[in-house]
């Protein structure tokens, strides 16, 4: 048996899940809210956790997973599913830990067949998320420069996201101007346009 773990923050959505992969003969699934999933995930001992990135609690959940990987006991493997056109998705998945990818607009099939192949020790990237995988890997951009850039681009003030981040205000400011260098941009607005451009946030 494969034990999986999925987590969404939508009942009827984490309903679906859970419903589409019990009918695989092979799968012993719980469908948990993104809140409780990397404890209920690691109490349960799964060998593959699925988490749809577009979840309101996803970004918490892939930090979760993040710091549990050098420790023992954290879940097995992590499969994302993530929307086609969304490469900082894709980076902040990666930098987690994540090693199975798939389109989350794509057919149940290649779910399936991405659990098992996850399960089986391989890696899964999904057909249509390899362009992303590329913008991805172009992007100059930092994980935490693409978070302070996302935040300014949402409306949030300076100090707001030092708060936030627990950053004082003028390293919020260098991570601005720096990713405003890297993408060679006139101003922090002109690098929100450009990095929107390539859906980078």
């Amino acid at each position: 048996m494969i034990r999986v773990t999925v987590a969404h923050d939508v009942d009827l959505l984490r309903s679906a899940l859970e419903a589409l992969l019990r009918a695989e003969p092979s799968f012993e699934v719980t469908a948990v809210h993104c809140r409780n999933w990397h404890r209920e995930a690691v109490a349960l001992r799964s060998d593959v956790a699925v988490l749809d990135c577009q979840s309101s609690g996803a970004a918490a959940a892939l930090e979760a997973f993040g710091r549990s990987r050098p420790h023992t006991g954290r879940v097995g493997e992590l499969l994302v599913l993530v929307p086609t056109g969304r490469p900082r998705l894709l980076l902040k998945a990666c930098d987690a830990g994540a090693r199975a990818f798939v389109d989350r607009d794509g057919d149940a099939g290649t779910l399936v067949k991405a659990i098992r192949t996850l399960a089986e020790g391989e890696r899964f990237v999904d057909d249509s998320l390899a362009l992303d995988f590329l913008r991805a890997k172009d992007m100059p951009l930092s994980a935490r420069e693409l978070t302070v850039l996302s935040l300014t681009a949402d409306g949030q003030a300076t100090s707001d996201i030092a708060r936030i981040l627990n950053l004082s205000i003028g390293t919020v400011r260098n991570y601005l101007a720096a990713a405003t260098r890297k993408v060679n941009a006139r101003n922090r607005m002109d690098a929100i346009r450009l990095c929107r451009q390539y859906g980078w946030i």
